[in-house]
């Protein structure tokens, strides 16, 4: 079964042209003259403030390429995982990965 593919490619003049005939509803002008600290200040008030460390937990570079396994889970677990809806399964990724990381991390500190 081919997976649907819904990434749409868009040069930067494409996207200069649609800003022009007013497909964008954002106030450009208004986000460009916004000074560091205004859109730092909007920023935590819409998601909250940034963790102490979270600059730690950036990772350049891409992932690895997923792979397509079938891997039984409790039903609860599951379902708790659907119920935030699209995107669970990159969700339980998310979760299994920050495991692996901190164990990965907690091994490299034991050996150093």
């Amino acid at each position: 079964m081919r997976k649907k593919e819904f990434i749409v490619h868009s040069s930067a003049a494409d996207i200069e042209e649609r800003l022009e005939h007013g497909e964008s509803k954002t106030d450009w002008q208004r986000v460009k003259a916004m000074t560091q600290a205004e859109v730092e200040r909007l920023s935590d008030e819409d998601e909250g403030a940034l963790p102490e460390g979270w600059e730690n937990t950036v990772v350049m570079g891409l992932p690895p390429r997923k792979k397509d396994v079938h891997i039984r889970l409790d039903s609860d677990i599951l379902d708790w995982f659907k119920a935030r809806g699209a995107g669970y399964q990159t969700r339980i990724n998310a979760v299994l990965r920050s495991f692996v990381q901190t164990r990965q991390q907690s091994e490299h500190n034991k050996t150093s």
